[in-house]
């Protein structure tokens, strides 16, 4: 297969790493198992750009980009629905999405996982039609994100530092705001802190990704209480992992959920895969099962489904086309 790689040298860990030897890492990796690479090393300001002038040609087979989740999450938005696969370098802080996808958190290992992947079909979710892959939070999420953006950071313990900081300035002042969630054909009219959809449903004991990235469902979650001691308990036990005790929380379960938000203002009130954006007033979320190609390590335990049933959402890398 005919692999582009973009990497993005001014962001997340990439930043620190040595990228002459990742470059040779890649080449030699993804050359063993039979791939040609070509490998582009941008500014992030570039990023944006190649990445669509990538996803524009027709003589590749995979882009693999090396980011964090908004990174990916653009990436992910310009090949759904194309020939191309997109295979994912976790090189963020958080790297939520390729957690779910279990690509290794190392750089070495998750290049050699990847080179020596397989294919495979998972779910997307798009709002008003604009895909992500991980999450979209509205209130409390969206409060620490402008909080955050007053500080100044340059390393990843340093963003790590100014987003401990604006959880906890976003908690002691929890927003408020009117909501109306269609679910299922049933409106719940309700006034919250804070509600999250995610792209599948979050796993348990960890932090919050979903563990089976074709589970065919998106995870609403609605804060009911205002009190801020409640809001810092809910905001750990997501964290942990251990949401599903917190009483504080409604769980919802749906292919499809439309959000009317009721709130004043909508400038910068949305988080979609960590990035801010303004919000619609109406935003429908839909789960669009099985649309997005990605690569995958040949372990990941999701795959076992297809490979026992015979279906064919999944194919050997080095021969797929």
């Amino acid at each position: 297969m005919k692999v582009v790689t973009i990497l993005n040298r001014d962001g997340g860990t990439l930043r620190t790493t040595d990228l002459d030897w990742l470059q040779q890492l890649i080449r030699d990796e993804f050359s063993l198992h039979g791939h040609t690479v070509e490998i582009k090393v941008v500014a992030g300001a570039e990023l944006p750009r190649t990445l669509r002038e990538v996803a524009d040609r027709e003589d590749i087979d995979c882009l693999l980009v090396g980011g964090g989740d908004g990174t990916v999450s653009f990436a992910a938005s310009l090949t759904a629905g194309t020939p191309i696969a997109l295979a994912i370098l976790p090189a963020g802080t958080m790297n939520l999405f390729a957690r779910s996808l279990q690509i290794p958190m190392d750089l070495r290992r998750a290049v050699a996982a990847l080179a020596g992947g397989r294919l495979a079909r998972v779910d997307h979710a798009t709002a008003n039609g604009a895909p992500f892959v991980h999450q979209l939070a509205v209130g409390l999420h969206a409060r620490m994100v402008r909080f955050r953006e007053r500080f100044h950071y340059g390393t990843r313990l340093g963003k790590i530092l100014a987003t401990t900081r604006a959880v906890l300035l976003a908690i002691r002042r929890p927003p408020s705001f009117d909501v109306e969630l269609e679910v299922d054909g049933q409106v719940r009219r309700l006034r919250t802190p804070g509600v999250a959809i995610s792209n599948n449903v979050y796993g348990d004991g960890h932090l919050p990704f979903a563990d089976d990235p074709q589970g065919g469902a998106l995870g609403i979650y609605v804060c009911e209480s205002h009190d801020p001691r409640s809001i810092a308990r809910l905001t750990f036990d997501i964290a942990m992992g251990s949401w599903r005790r917190n009483p504080c929380l409604t769980v919802y379960e749906s292919r499809e959920v439309t959000l009317t938000y009721n709130g004043k203002r909508l400038h910068k009130r949305m988080i979609k895969d960590g990035e801010i954006e303004n919000l619609d007033r109406v935003t429908r979320i839909r789960l669009e099962a099985g649309a997005l190609r990605v690569v995958v390590p040949a372990d990941a335990t999701y795959l076992d489904r297809d490979q026992a049933s015979g279906t064919s959402a999944t194919g050997r890398f080095a021969s797929a086309r």
